[in-house]
């Protein structure tokens, strides 16, 4: 399946929900998600909480596109990603220094 990053801006600040409603809200997200065939996978929110970039795994983008109205979220940006793991690549001997 492929990975996408998705760039998100927000008008007013992201409001991050606490622990009374948090738990409800993501499972919301998640269940429309899954609609799509849509896997949120994690989100980085900027400092000033106006922009945050969010690794989705999903068929294609018309499919985090779908999602992404049913949760009525911003698209500003879709970019196909490939993981790249740097300690993949080391020699065994230098894995552990």
């Amino acid at each position: 399946m492929p990975r996408y990053l998705i760039e998100r801006t927000f008008q007013d600040n992201i409001d991050l929900p606490g622990a009374d409603h948090g738990d409800i809200d993501r499972q919301a997200f998640i269940e429309n998600n899954t609609i799509d065939g849509v896997t949120w996978v994690y989100s980085y929110i900027d400092p000033n909480r106006k922009k945050s970039y969010c690794i989705y795994d999903a068929a294609s983008p018309e499919a985090l596109r779908s999602a992404a109205k049913r949760n009525r979220l911003p698209i500003d940006r879709i970019t196909e990603i490939n993981v790249l793991v740097p300690y993949a690549y080391l020699p065994k001997e230098q894995e552990r220094k």
